[in-house]
């Protein structure tokens, strides 16, 4: 018993020591621009936790969740930038950018509680384009989101007089301002780990996960399905409005073109390609659909030269269809994903196993 505690505390330690130098080599190895993909993995891995909670765990079908990731980050940009001449200080703004897209999570959610698979994901689909149109006109009559030109010279997130938009010197170190990004990014996405594995542990985790295997079944039991429901929309909206304030800082700049449906599209597939319901799997899904068509954009161009001496096939369209070929090789694979959770694998096997029994009950006949 101790030597497995000692274990898990040695390897706890290890892992807590690589993710802190990450970025420093990350940096030396492959340049400073990789430490940026870094930070936006952790944020698509903080918008698919939170995905995950509505799709994994109580099986609401949601293709229209980057519209709380909008709301996140234009309030973030609203109340600190010019644009509105408010300067508010960023450990202010993200909690009510957290609370408003709760609060648009709930609108959501109350109207379509009686819905379930294509019908919920035509209207929440349906929902994520309102938002976005709506902020890309929202310029008239009175100038409020400035339009499809966006919201420039938003402030960088700062406590005190310490600013991570500047390089900052710690110890008699240079830490530039993308490493500064990942430090915080990190302590938020542990902050979004340690809090859906406890809900996932809960009665509430519980019920969840009874209306996603039979919602009439869990009525019957006594859950009130209907709070629940709403309970799980306004979760993962609220770690979306997180994500999204956080990215508002970082990029000092949005606009209604980083918030389209392809998108909620990507953080589906982050969750559905780890392993729904699976904390781990929709942390490494978010990795690899972070980090894959980078590498894709990156190697696409030197790869055509070496193997014909010329770039046939642009880099970019070349990313889209090796991205999407390495997409259906894994789900034809991995049907339950790279990581699945252990429910969802004997789901798939049990349903493999009657599909089997049926197939061979018809031949006979």
């Amino acid at each position: 018993m101790h030597k497995l505690l000692r274990n898990r505390k040695l390897h706890l330690g290890g892992t807590t020591l690589a993710l802190l130098v990450l970025p420093f080599v990350t940096d030396l190895l492959f340049g400073r621009g990789w430490v940026r993909i870094e930070d936006f993995a952790l944020l698509y891995i903080m918008l698919a936790l939170g995905l995950n909670i509505v799709v994994g765990f109580a099986g609401l079908l949601d293709l229209g969740y980057v519209a709380f990731f909008a709301v996140g980050a234009y309030t973030y940009a609203l109340l600190a930038s010019p644009q509105l001449g408010l300067h508010l200080p960023f450990w202010i703004i993200l909690p009510a950018g957290a609370l408003l897209a709760g609060f648009f999570g709930a609108l959501l959610g109350a109207p379509t509680l009686k819905l379930r698979g294509d019908y919920l994901a035509i209207v929440t689909l349906g929902f994520g384009e309102i938002i976005r149109i709506f902020l890309n006109n929202l310029n008239a009559p009175v100038n409020i989101t400035n339009g499809a030109q966006g919201i420039s010279q938003v402030d960088a997130m700062r406590i005190g007089d310490f600013s991570l938009g500047r390089n900052q010197e710690l110890f008699g170190f240079a830490i530039p301002s993308v490493h500064l990004h990942y430090y915080l990014f990190l302590l938020f996405t542990l902050l979004v780990i340690f809090v859906t594995a406890r809900l996932q542990d809960s009665r509430i985790g519980r019920a969840w996960v009874a209306i996603r295997e039979d919602e009439v079944a869990a009525e019957a039991m006594g859950i009130n399905t209907r709070n629940i429901k709403l309970l799980a929309f306004v979760m993962g909206a609220s770690f979306g409005g997180i994500s999204g304030g956080l990215f508002a800082g970082f990029q000092g700049f949005v606009s209604p073109e980083s918030f389209s449906l392809m998108e909620s599209i990507m953080i589906l597939c982050m969750v559905v390609l780890g392993g729904m319901g699976n904390i781990a799997g929709v942390v490494l899904g978010g990795i690899i659909l972070v980090v894959l068509p980078e590498v894709f954009r990156n190697g696409a161009g030197p790869l055509q030269q070496w193997l014909f001496g010329k770039v046939f096939i642009d880099p970019e369209s070349m990313r889209m269809l090796m991205f999407g070929v390495a997409l259906i090789v894994v789900m034809l694979w991995r049907p339950a994903g790279l990581w699945p959770s252990t429910r969802r694998q004997r789901e798939l096997e049990a349903t493999g196993d009657a599909a089997e029994q049926d197939t061979v009950y018809d031949s006979g006949r």
